[in-house]
């Protein structure tokens, strides 16, 4: 029986490549369209190409093809191509543009770069009509224009605004059909013995059989690992250990931890039942999907018999702790920016219950056991707030906003053409030069016309982006948005506070030293990026 790689198409996928499509005849075809980009006046707008392709099949155009065309397009419009937003592997459904890892970061943080953003169908640019709307939204508060090579869009004018919302909203319910048919497929696979599509739990991998059906098959090494923790549990050995010697072993990979290990022992797939995700209070678990009479569907042969596996279960009941379930938000205030200064993991707080009294602990996730455990988190927070804000608290609240040129370019070459015009008029013949009185009024005009275009700082003629003080000091953002505020502030700008713990004899509380790190350009950092996208989806 022949195994059967159930990831098939996302390797050939990761097997593509850019470069690797680029023939002679397209990199010399790029060179001329570069070469007749060059001569394009100073002024030319200019243009972003948005590339993206989820699959690369037959059907689709590679993204060589779309490029090329994008500066073709680019060319026949007058504008000069300032960078190229590639995306591949990507879905245009579950992918929004200012979420693409190109892309993105183009719209987010160089914007003023571009002022025309192209791409090559709308279907590839985007698929949701609401993504759309918001994309529109952010091109006109920015002063861009988006355009496609393959459809009638324009932003200038009322009927393309028009035109590119009815296109969008046919690209979605296209792109909704195609998820319905997605569903129906997962609905449908749930309820067969045969495997058809889904990743198989842990222990088992897909094979063709001699009618080359897809089938489940037990693989080897994970049933002897699964066998081992069986017996390992019959001994009352901690998941912990169980873990540790695993990778000794060469059986488990360098990312197994307990919880991942223990998802796997409780998953009741390992029975060769048909199983599907169940989230409770934010845990994964694994439950069974029953078939019309109320049994359980089976798919492959089992790993452990239902006996031998509930067994097991009872096992690892018997080391489990009835511990307090994690608070939705977590229970961890700075989580990410309280660091152990040993094993430069995250600490984070363990919640502990012994004869109904709750503790907390401080703890980190590298070190054997956690650390030492620190049971006064709270103290932890007041005395990292209190070095923060005599650090940072007076510092201003500067906020990154995106200022137009349009308005000082207009402004300029109103200027410098009333210049010429007296400058000419100023020569012998013109028309200021028939009396003294008209020669000095016209001069005294120029001379005023001259300082004011040199007053105009030539940085005001570009889009940019300008940091402006809103009037707060961090320390004020801070009281009105609470932990929170400055959680997330301190995470952005890459503050971090280092905690020693040192125990000491005769004490079961560890003593803890705590130190801030501070990036060098944590001023340039401070500043609050607008973000026009925040809250969307």
């Amino acid at each position: 029986m022949a195994k059967r790689s159930r990831t098939a198409r996302a390797e050939q996928q990761k097997a593509y490549t850019v470069e690797a499509e680029w023939t002679p005849a397209d990199l010399a075809l790029l060179k001329e369209l570069k070469k007749a980009e060059a001569a394009l006046p100073a002024d030319a707008p200019r243009a972003l190409l948005s590339v993206r392709l989820s699959v690369l099949t037959e059907d689709t155009t590679s993204p060589v093809r779309q490029e090329l065309d994008l500066r073709r397009e680019a060319l026949n419009r007058g504008c000069r191509v300032v960078g190229v937003a590639s995306d591949l592997n990507v879905s245009a459904t579950k992918v929004p543009p200012w979420k693409r890892k190109q892309l993105g970061e183009w719209l987010n943080n160089r914007a003023p770069e571009f002022d025309v953003l192209l791409f090559w169908k709308l279907d590839r640019f985007i698929r949701r009509l609401s993504d759309l709307n918001t994309m529109i939204d952010w091109a006109l508060k920015y002063g861009k224009n988006l355009i496609s090579k393959h459809d009638s869009i324009d932003l200038t004018t009322v009927v393309g605004k028009i035109m590119v919302t009815l296109i969008g909203g046919i690209a979605e319910i296209e792109a909704t059909n195609t998820s319905t048919r997605v569903a129906s497929l997962w609905d449908y696979a749930k309820t067969q013995s045969a495997w058809l599509v889904g990743k198989p739990a842990f222990g088992y991998t897909t094979a063709e059989d001699e009618n080359g059906n897809v089938v489940l098959v037990i693989e080897a090494d994970a049933h002897k690992a699964l066998h081992w923790c069986r017996r390992m549990a019959r001994r009352g050995v901690s998941a912990r250990r169980m873990v540790r010697l695993l990778k000794r072993a060469g059986l488990g990979s360098d990312g197994l931890t307990p919880a991942t290990l223990l998802r796997q022992l409780r998953n009741p797939a390992l029975m060769g039942y048909r199983v599907e995700e169940d989230k409770v209070g934010g845990v994964r678990r694994s439950k069974l999907i029953l078939d019309k009479d109320g049994k359980p569907i089976r798919v492959a042969a089992a790993i452990f018999e239902d006996d031998d596996f509930h067994e097991l279960q009872a096992d690892l009941d018997k080391r489990s702790r009835n511990q307090p379930q994690r608070k939705p938000g977590g229970a961890t205030k700075f989580l990410g920016v309280l660091i152990c200064v040993d094993c430069t993991t995250n600490m984070t707080v363990q919640l502990n219950r012994v004869k109904d009294r709750e503790y907390a602990y401080l703890r980190c996730q590298g070190c054997k056991a956690g650390g030492a455990g620190f049971p006064n988190p709270e103290g932890v927070y007041t005395k990292l707030v209190s070095d923060v804000l005599s650090v940072l608290g007076d510092e201003p609240v500067q906020v990154r906003e995106y200022a137009r040129g349009a308005e000082a370019r207009a402004k300029v070459a109103q200027l410098e053409q009333s210049v010429a015009y007296y400058m000419t008029e100023l020569e012998p013949g013109g028309r200021f030069t028939k009396t003294r009185f008209t020669r000095e009024q016209a001069e005294a005009t120029l001379d005023r016309l001259i300082a004011e275009l040199g007053e105009i700082d030539p940085e005001t003629t570009e889009d940019r982006w300008v940091n402006v003080a809103n009037g707060k000091t961090f320390r004020q953002r801070w009281e009105d948005g609470g932990v929170e505020a400055m959680s997330a502030d301190l995470l952005r700008v890459g503050i971090r506070c280092e905690i020693t713990r040192t125990k000491i004899k005769g004490q079961r509380a560890p003593e803890v030293k705590m130190k801030l790190k501070i990036p060098k350009d944590y001023r340039e950092r401070l500043i609050v990026k607008e973000d026009h996208f925040a809250g969307k989806l």
